[in-house]
């Protein structure tokens, strides 16, 4: 991954995180945060 990739794909990030806590006070932010806690526990389980 080069530098500018890098680059565009974290401000691409960053805008949809600030237009997720404006617009819905960041509830997508926290349906994805509770789905990635249960993937991380789903994957530590069959470790």
């Amino acid at each position: 991954m080069t530098n500018r990739l890098a680059l565009i794909l974290g401000g691409i990030i960053a805008i949809l995180i600030v237009w997720d806590l404006t617009l819905f006070n960041g509830a997508n932010l926290l349906f994805l945060g509770k789905k990635l806690y249960w993937l991380i526990d789903y994957v530590a389980f069959w470790r």
